[in-house]
């Protein structure tokens, strides 16, 4: 990858009554350092089952054999978390209300997340000027938070209100499927995986309107809606790009807040009623593994699988309470499926201490999403 001398310089805005009220600025050239593990990591793979093997145990030796490994990967997958209903191509967005936000318009919108099913109280936000711009997904429990209008998430987790700012177009949802959502219902999906359904009929509205570059969409989330960005974006490869917020990139059980295995992420028995799914909390004796994260368990698979899907699509794990440094031995597979593709520098790490966004983290995600989607 070629730096130019003059890197993009980011701002992050002051965020007034937060302790986040600070100026941070992270230059590209600052984000290098973490695309390489540290050294006691490097070259780690650990005992995550090999992404770069057939399910025939035949190697992936070029990368012209990697798009049939890559299809391997995703049926598998697909197949267990349960079939997509068929993707819109073209979905409907209803602008209800408009208010001009400092450098851009904030529209508040219905959007259809599913066929001929539409979701209110959404956010639309456009920058002022001339596009194409570039855009991102923005999916968290809540639209407004992520639009800015919740003062207590200013600086924090208002991605879509900061990079609006950065000339970005930001389309922020939430609740856009419940636990019981209309394929669960059916027989069909993971409520968590029905949820990156949605998100990937976003990246198909935004990259339907006039105002976006559709080549240049990406999705950022935080915590739930990092889980919700990560499979989004690996299940749908029209995201150009990525920034998983400390979601838990793999499984991790002594973890309580990496918590796949629940209802409302992999864990429903689609073939219990909702009364009947297993009480929340870590996996034990009492509370069994259920549904798709029990099979995915019990037959060897983990997320660095998901992770590989996205290349060579770049990708940013910004890092906390829940992604550790040590979480580089799974992203060693997807840096080792980038370098078959003849590419370098597409998985990064970012580290802080504690799982709530800070200052410095959301400028060196803002630099990165810059970076690929702006270039």
């Amino acid at each position: 990858m070629q730096y130019t001398i003059l890197a993009w310089l980011i701002i992050l805005a002051a965020a007034p009554c937060t302790s986040l009220a600070q100026n941070v600025s992270v230059e590209w050239r600052e984000l290098a350092p973490f695309f390489t593990p540290p050294e006691e990591f490097q070259g780690t793979f650990g005992d995550y089952r090999s992404v770069l093997n057939f399910d025939d145990g035949s190697p992936v030796r070029t990368a012209e054999d990697w798009p049939r490994r890559r299809e391997e990967i995703l049926r598998y997958w697909r197949g267990v978390l349960g079939p997509w209903p068929e993707l819109v191509d073209k979905p409907r967005i209803k602008f209800t209300k408009l208010d001009h936000v400092e450098s851009f318009s904030r529209h508040e919108i219905e959007i259809e997340v599913a066929q001929d099913r539409f979701v209110a109280r959404q956010y639309l936000l456009i920058p002022d000027g001339k596009g194409p711009f570039p855009a991102v997904v923005v999916p968290w429990y809540n639209a407004e938070d992520s639009a800015g209008l919740t003062e207590k998430q200013r600086g924090r987790v208002d991605f879509g209100y900061q990079l609006a700012k950065r000339g970005f177009v930001a389309l922020c949802i939430g609740e856009v499927g419940p636990v019981r959502s209309p394929t669960v219902e059916a027989g069909g999906t993971q409520p968590l995986s029905y949820l990156a359904y949605a998100a990937a009929n976003g990246c198909n509205a935004l990259a339907n309107l006039p105002q976006v570059d559709e080549q240049r969409v990406g999705i950022i989330g935080h915590s739930f809606g990092g889980k919700w960005a990560m499979f989004a974006s690996c299940l749908h490869q029209r995201f150009a790009c990525a920034v998983w917020v400390d979601p838990g990139i793999v499984w991790n059980e002594k973890d309580a807040n990496a918590n796949y295995w629940e209802k409302w992420y992999l864990g429903y028995d689609l073939s219990q009623p909702a009364d009947k799914q297993r009480a929340p909390g870590i996996p034990d004796r009492a509370r069994p593994r259920t549904g798709a994260y029990k099979r995915l368990v019990a037959e060897g698979h983990d997320l660095h699988e998901l992770h590989a899907l996205m290349a060579p699509r770049p990708f940013l794990v910004s890092g906390g309470a829940q992604d550790r440094p040590s979480h580089w031995v799974a992203l060693n597979h997807a840096i080792e499926v980038n370098k078959r593709l003849g590419h370098t520098e597409r998985v990064a790490m970012t580290m802080r201490d504690g799982h709530s966004p800070t200052a410095e983290s959301n400028a060196q995600a803002f630099a990165f999403l810059e970076h690929f989607l702006k270039r």
